[in-house]
């Protein structure tokens, strides 16, 4: 049945619009194509597609979907080289080469400051690419889960062997669906079994795939998450450049007999892990941040080194997840703070302190604010760790500590620098920033839509002189940029 008024054809309520060309990148990761005046964003397609879009949310004058059928393939694509894309969310741009990811990023960053911001801007400096697209990740996260996402051609296998079975007047054996990778977008109780992920280098690959075939050898429990038992539920890695490699097991409950079989094979099979932790979680949620790991095997940390600088990095610290560009990243704040050695620099959202560790050297004395308390701590270990005297970290809600008092008490910025979630800063703070004056503002965002917000309301007292977008995450939609303010 045809909708003459959207051009969309109806099978089984499900809305397609067929034989569609993209024409364009719009944001997120998303294309943009036009179909009778209507705008539609699109999922997995790039310019160029000719595609069938399942319609999802339809507007009067927009709507959005995703790629179900290609008709022709854009002349820019290219192979995706993992097995996993198209279902695992982690590399969604793998069929663009990495220079077109970059020329999209960059108009991004660019239209949300211009569209949201609204307000003038120097030219923005060329996107800061990353040298390594694969294997950039020090952090990777996976799941247990007793329910393998499984493809249609999986389901389709396995109804026929049922069939069969059947027919035969056989017991049908059902076939164990134990997985050890990452959630299916979107699916909260379905994870895919990774055999090859292109996000760490090895041991990653290999440590997983035989923890995953140790645990079914010996009838180790996979978690469930709709029934909340089981006793393996995630594993993390954390692998930096000085070659050390931590490993976190997380349990549903504890088992010191299993926990032991189990972690003496790892390290006997893998001597390239240099610590080995693990937690035991009995909640609902996987989260570990109010749980507290236990050290089986090593140090219980890792260290890694940003330029001469030394950090120590335990089972729930937050650290840049790609080092080398981390440190790309914080060269240009450091270059866009432009410090002669006599400023009192504040570092906002200063999580671990790395930024304001990193720029030290150039600054009379540091003033870190952050919320999560384990944060700060790690933040005054890492600054006793690289010998620094003129650092002080204090945990606390920013927009509660930076008060009239707090700077009264600690003296009046020269520089500030501000690293907030992808939420952006609190209004408050915004306001508070506005009263207190600095000379200069470095703002570094990982959502350059609610820095474009921000930008807006520091325009009343600020210029932007600078704009450096830097590319953390190849071959996602993710994008990081920095920028400078100077007071007017």
């Amino acid at each position: 049945m045809e909708c003459y008024l959207c051009g969309v054809r109806k099978k089984n309520k499900i809305r397609i619009l067929e034989s569609v060309k993209v024409e364009d990148y719009a944001a997120e990761g998303k294309s943009i194509a036009r179909v009778d005046g209507k705008v539609i964003f699109i999922e997995g397609a790039v310019p160029g597609d000719v595609i069938d879009v399942q319609l999802g949310k339809s507007k009067k004058d927009w709507a959005e979907g995703k790629a179900v059928r290609f008709h022709e393939y854009a002349a820019e694509r290219t192979a995706p080289f993992c097995e996993h894309f198209g279902l695992c969310g982690g590399c969604k741009w793998q069929m663009l080469p990495y220079e077109k990811q970059l020329e999209y990023k960059q108009r991004e960053v660019e239209q949300n400051l211009r569209r949201i911001g609204r307000v003038e801007l120097p030219a923005m400096l060329p996107i800061v690419g990353s040298k390594q697209t694969k294997y950039y990740r020090n952090k990777l996260e996976y799941t247990f889960s007793t329910k393998r996402y499984l493809t249609r051609e999986e389901l389709a296998k396995r109804d026929e062997e049922k069939r069969k079975a059947e027919e035969a007047q056989v017991e049908y054996a059902q076939p164990q669906d134990a997985a050890l990778g990452y959630h299916v977008p979107k699916i909260f109780d379905k994870v895919i079994d990774i055999e090859t992920c292109y996000l760490q280098q090895e041991p990653n690959n290999a440590i997983r795939n035989f923890v995953k075939e140790f645990a079914k050898k010996h009838n180790f429990s996979f978690y469930d998450i709709k029934a909340h038992e089981g006793w393996l539920r995630t594993m993390i890695f954390r692998m930096t450049t000085t070659g050390e490699v931590m490993v976190n097991i997380t349990f549903g409950y504890d088992d010191a007999a299993n926990r032991e079989l189990l972690f003496n094979a790892l390290i006997h099979e893998f001597p390239e892990i240099t610590t080995l932790l693990y937690t035991i979680n009995p909640k609902w949620n996987d989260s570990i941040y109010d749980l507290q790991p236990q050290t089986y095997f090593g140090s219980g940390y890792v260290t890694e080194k940003l330029e001469e600088f030394v950090f120590k990095i335990g089972p729930k610290s937050f650290f840049q997840t790609n080092t080398k560009q981390g440190e790309a990243l914080y060269r240009v704040t450091r270059d866009f703070a432009k410090l002669t050695g006599n400023e009192v620099l504040y570092d906002l959202y200063c999580g671990t302190g790395s930024i304001g560790i990193f720029c030290s050297k150039g600054v009379k004395k540091i003033i870190g604010v952050e919320t999560v308390a384990e944060a700060i701590e790690d933040a005054k270990e890492n600054a006793a760790l690289n010998g620094l005297s003129n650092t002080s970290f204090y945990a606390g809600d920013v927009i509660d500590i930076c008060n009239d008092e707090f700077f009264a008490a600690h003296g009046k910025p020269d520089v500030i620098i501000t690293d907030p979630p992808r939420a952006g800063m609190h209004e408050k703070l915004v306001r508070k920033l506005l009263e207190i004056e600095a000379p200069r503002i470095v703002y570094v965002s990982c959502n350059p839509a609610t820095q474009a917000r921000d930008l807006q309301l520091l325009n009343e007292k600020y210029i932007v002189e600078q704009l450096q977008p830097v590319d953390m995450f190849p071959h996602t939609h993710h994008i990081e940029n920095v920028a400078a303010l100077v007071l007017r």
